[in-house]
C-alpha cells in the first residue's frame, strides 16, 4: 500500500511578500503521480523557497524524522567539509597534497612521483591520476573492491597510475584539463585528510563545522572497517536538513550571519571543473545537470546520490528541492527525480 504520512503546503501567505503564490495543480499532480505508481519509490519531496519551506511531502513510509540514505550525495557534504576546514585555516587550501597527510603510509611504501603530486583539488574533481573508475566493473580503483578489504586507504593510496588507451582522452586534451573518472574512493581519501587535517573524526568535524551551526541535530555518518569516516556515501540526513545543506549553498556559504565555508570555495564548487561521461558539468563534488525546463536548456547544481536521491539548488527561483528515493540500483531513478524537478516543482513556482 502506498501512503502519504505528511504533506504540508504554505502559500503567499505565509512567505515573504516577494514569493510567489504555488501552483497547486502542478503539486497534486505530483501526488497522484507518486500515489498510482508512476513515480516509484519516492520518500519525499520538499521544496524551499527564501529559506522557507512551501511544499513538504512523505510517501512510502516515511515522515519528517526519517533520516533517508543518501547515498553518494554524501560526497558533496564532503567538499563543503573541506571548504570549511579551508575556512578555519585546517587545510592550506585545495592544491594541499593528499600524501603529504599520511606520513607513515610515504615512509613504507613506495609512491610515483606522478601520484605523490595529487593534491586535494583532483579528489575534489574526480580527475585523480588513480586508475579508478567506478563505472567500470574491471577497474583496479571501482568501489566494490574497495568495500571487501579491511584497510579502504591502503586501497586507495596505493592504487596504481591510471593509463591512456589510444581512444581515451589524456587530461591535456579533456574539458577544464582534467580526465574525470567517477572514483569513490577519491571522496573516501578527502574524508580521511580532513580527519588528518583537523584531528577529529569526521563525524565529529561535520558536527562542528556544518552540522551544529545549521541545527542539524540527526545525522548518521559510516566509517570504514579501519574506523575512518565514510565521506564518499551512505550519510543519512532527515529532508529539512539537506535542504538547510542547499540554503547553505544558495546563500554562498553563509547561514544567520556567519560564514561556514568561504564564499570564493563555494562559487568554485559550482562551476564546471571537469565533463563527466553523459556530459554533465561536475565542480567540487558537485553535478552541474544539464536539463530541459519548459523547453529551455538549462544547468541545475546538485548533490546527488545512487537512486535518484537529490538536493537541487536553483538560484533564479531563490529555492531548494530536495527529492528522496529508495530506487537504488534502478535505472529509471536518476531520471524520475529529475523530473519531478523540471515537470512539477519548477513549474509550481511560476
Amino acid at each position: 500500500m502506498r501512503t502519504i504520512t505528511l504533506l504540508i503546503l504554505l502559500l503567499c501567505t505565509t512567505l515573504p511578500c516577494t514569493a510567489a503564490p504555488l501552483d497547486t495543480a502542478r503539486l497534486k499532480a505530483l501526488e497522484q503521480a507518486i500515489a498510482r505508481d508512476e513515480l516509484k519509490q519516492v520518500r519525499s519531496v520538499l521544496l524551499q523557497v527564501d529559506g522557507k519551506v512551501v511544499y513538504e511531502g512523505y510517501f512510502n513510509g516515511a515522515d519528517a524524522q526519517t533520516l533517508h540514505d543518501v547515498r553518494s550525495a554524501s560526497k558533496s557534504v564532503t567538499a563543503l567539509l573541506v571548504g570549511a576546514a579551508i575556512g578555519q585555516h585546517r587545510l592550506p587550501g585545495v592544491q594541499a597534497r593528499v600524501y603529504d597527510y599520511f606520513p607513515a603510509y610515504t615512509a613504507s611504501h613506495s609512491v610515483d612521483p606522478r601520484l605523490r603530486v595529487t593534491t586535494v583539488q583532483d579528489l575534489l574533481t574526480m580527475s585523480s591520476l588513480w586508475e579508478c573508475d567506478d563505472e567500470n566493473p574491471f577497474s583496479a580503483g571501482n568501489e566494490e573492491r574497495m568495500y571487501v578489504g579491511e584497510r579502504w586507504l591502503d586501497f586507495a593510496l596505493g592504487l596504481p597510475v591510471k593509463g591512456f588507451a589510444p581512444w581515451m582522452q589524456r587530461p591535456q586534451d579533456s574539458p577544464h584539463g582534467r580526465a574525470f573518472a567517477y572514483c569513490t574512493a577519491n571522496s573516501f581519501v578527502l574524508g580521511a585528510v580532513l580527519e588528518q587535517a583537523t584531528g577529529q573524526p569526521l563525524a565529529d568535524f561535520a558536527a562542528t563545522a556544518l552540522e551544529r551551526p545549521l541545527g542539524i541535530t540527526e545525522r548518521h555518518w559510516n566509517r570504514s572497517p579501519e574506523g575512518i569516516g565514510m565521506g564518499g556515501g551512505g550519510t543519512r540526513y532527515r529532508s529539512r536538513d539537506l535542504a538547510r545543506l542547499g540554503q547553505l549553498v544558495l546563500d554562498r556559504g553563509r547561514w544567520q550571519g556567519q560564514q561556514l565555508v568561504p564564499q570564493d570555495y563555494i562559487e568554485a564548487m559550482v562551476q564546471a571543473q571537469a565533463t563527466t561521461s553523459d556530459g554533465s558539468d561536475y565542480g567540487y563534488q558537485w553535478w552541474g545537470l544539464k536539463l530541459d525546463v519548459q523547453g529551455a536548456p538549462r544547468t541545475v547544481w546538485a548533490m546527488s546520490g545512487n537512486g535518484g536521491n537529490y538536493v537541487f539548488v536553483l538560484p533564479e527561483q531563490r529555492a531548494v528541492a530536495v527529492v528522496t528515493t529508495q530506487a537504488f540500483n534502478r535505472s529509471f531513478a536518476h531520471p524520475q527525480s529529475r523530473r519531478i524537478l523540471t515537470e512539477f516543482l519548477l513549474p509550481a513556482l511560476h
